[in-house]
């Protein structure tokens, strides 16, 4: 069935999602190990098949054609990340291939900047950015967080194929570089990034979100509810702090349950009362939450007229999460708030 999936080196960024999306969705993760390794090394052969396709176009001096194929050899890398092993050297390949066709990307395209942000003592945190297409007003932007233990352009590799089409500008932070600066709270840091995208002329600083995922999914939360500069947030609503919260309580009276249901809803949506913006809980694989206690978050806020969005990825069991169908569904979540946002204006 998985054969159906391989995509025709053809340069189509479209037809290759739509490959990556069959395969996943196709996929069982319990497949032993040795069909897992020879799974991630044809798609990472099928990336490397790309990135001789791009320098195939550079040399012909089609470029258009050439950043296709690289949108292309992203995609198939990505796949290839999520069949490898955490600890195997396959994973650490593939990591090398991702950051290498970021760098291409950006010498074909010259539109993925490093930039700094100054932070307070004169002192810098360093982010891609990288801006929207051609557009004749100012336009919207999203600042990323990485996951944990992930380099910011290992996130910026899934994201440029999904931006390269959007109207939108983007600046991805690592995780690891905001939680664990000197300089003082995460929110502080994610602040000054603020700064930077509102200060720059092409950015409409009225439409700007957030992004994280895993424990930066906590910082986005913590970000959005600290500064109402922030207009949208794709972020855990507060359920990690709750999370840790009931594990707490549970330790401490030593049961399994909370003593009140009533008190367990109070404690869930404290956090997402405070937010003053859109927010989208995306559960599943990506969080580190129980998907019934987002289920329960998401009736909470409904039931209070808080405007929570869930997402939950369509993961077959036994299966790879559809990072291709989750991802696009994600931006066109921000997308249509950012439309309600400017028709409200």
């Amino acid at each position: 069935m998985l054969h159906a999936a391989w995509p025709e080196l053809t340069g189509n960024l479209a037809s290759t999602r739509q490959s990556a999306a069959v395969f996943l969705d196709a996929f069982d993760e319990g497949s032993e190990a040795a069909s897992r390794r020879d799974c991630a090394a044809k798609w990472i052969n099928i990336g490397d098949a790309h990135c001789l396709f791009g320098n195939l176009n550079v040399e012909r001096g089609t470029f258009d054609e050439a950043v296709q194929a690289c949108l292309c050899a992203l995609t198939a890398f990505e796949v290839a990340k999520r069949l490898s092993d955490e600890d195997d050297s396959q994973r650490r390949e593939v990591w090398a291939k991702l950051e290498a066709s970021v760098e291409r990307f950006a010498s074909l395209d010259q539109k993925v900047e490093r930039v700094d942000i100054a932070l307070c003592d004169e002192d810098k945190l360093s982010a891609y950015y990288v801006p929207a297409g051609a557009s004749s007003s100012r336009v919207p932007a999203i600042l990323c967080i990485s996951r944990e233990e992930e380099t910011a352009a290992i996130l910026l590799a899934r994201l440029l194929p999904l931006m390269i089409s959007r109207s939108m500008a983007v600046l991805v932070v690592s995780y690891d570089d905001v939680s664990n600066h000197w300089l003082g709270p995460s929110e502080m840091l994610l602040s000054c990034c603020l700064d930077y995208l509102s200060a720059r002329p092409e950015i409409d600083a009225t439409r700007i979100a957030i992004f994280g995922e895993g424990l930066s999914a906590a910082l986005a939360t913590a970000c959005a509810v600290a500064d109402r500069r922030i207009a949208a947030a794709i972020c855990d609503g507060g359920l990690w702090s709750w999370t840790r919260l009931r594990a707490s309580i549970e330790w401490m009276t030593r049961t399994a349950d909370l003593p009140d249901e009533g008190l367990s809803s109070a404690q869930r949506s404290r956090l997402a009362r405070r937010l003053r913006c859109p927010v989208l809980v995306v559960a599943g694989e990506r969080s580190l939450f129980g998907v019934s206690e987002a289920i329960k978050l998401e009736a909470e806020c409904t039931a209070t007229s808080i405007d929570l969005e869930l997402l939950l990825p369509p993961t077959p069991e036994g299966g790879l999460e559809n990072f291709v169908a989750c991802d696009e569904g994600v931006f066109k979540w921000l997308e249509r708030k950012f439309e309600h946002a400017t028709a409200s204006q």
